[in-house]
């Protein structure tokens, strides 16, 4: 039988106790350990409004980093399964996709004129990226939620006004 090329490998995760397990077409190809994992960067595009708007998942571990895409489901393991976890963990930060930008090994293009450059499951090497990730303006710790109410928070009209209007001295004696 001849060997089939997938241009569209399926891409999931699940968490197996304490670990998360990453598959490829359905086999496992890698397994992280959640006490290992330093700290989770969510690389956001546009406004960030639904968990559907991440580019990817930058996972510090000790000794490397992981990058999850998007369609790993990796932020659906950190969003809404065992928030407890991530809650007493305080490690979710999020950087905008301008600010974000990977390595160009770490990405891989996709489509059919492949000028679109996406990132790509791939385990990289501490010294390789964390030059670049600490360049990065990160906001956090803070869980999706919290991210979520604040931007609704800020976006509401004459919330900064109204805030500064209690604050401010009152000088009408």
């Amino acid at each position: 039988m001849k060997p089939r090329l997938d241009f569209h490998p399926r891409w999931h995760t699940a968490w197996q106790g304490h670990d998360i397990v990453v598959f490829r077409n359905g086999l496992e190809v890698d397994r992280i350990h959640a006490s290992d994992i330093r700290r989770v960067i969510f690389v956001q595009s546009g406004e960030f409004l639904t968990a559907g708007d991440l580019e990817c998942a930058v996972v510090e571990l000790d000794d490397q980093f992981v990058v999850f895409p998007a369609d790993t489901g990796f932020a659906g393991r950190v969003h809404f399964e065992r928030q407890s976890f991530w809650d007493s963990r305080a490690c979710i930060y999020w950087v905008s996709g301008c600010s974000g930008s990977l390595p160009s090994d770490c990405m891989r293009r996709r489509g059919f004129t492949f000028l679109r450059r996406v990132p790509r499951y791939a385990r990289i090497e501490r010294t390789r990226l964390a030059p670049v990730v600490e360049s990065w303006c990160l906001e956090g710790p803070q869980t999706w939620d919290e991210r979520r109410w604040s931007r609704i928070k800020s976006q509401r009209p004459f919330t900064n006004s109204i805030a500064a209007s209690i604050n401010a001295p009152d000088t009408a004696h």
